[in-house]
């Protein structure tokens, strides 16, 4: 699976964000710093969605599996 991150530069430095994940945004100074600080967002996106998740789903019977997307 790709995502697409999209930059751009503001007079502090830059804006980014992934145009798949609302929520998934955040700044840097430089692009790397932008980067990064995108990579780390991304993680805590999908960690509070599972939370959330889980949260919704106490004491339901579920099914959990892995879902992979193609290539």
């Amino acid at each position: 699976m790709q995502l697409t991150a999209v930059f751009k530069k503001v007079s502090t430095g830059y804006i980014a964000f992934v145009e798949e994940l609302p929520g998934a945004n955040t700044q840097g100074e430089t692009i790397e710093e932008a980067r990064h600080n995108l990579r780390e967002a991304v993680a805590m996106v999908l960690e509070a969605n599972r939370t959330l998740a889980e949260e919704t789903l106490v004491e339901s019977d579920v099914i959990r599996e892995p879902f992979l997307l193609p290539a």
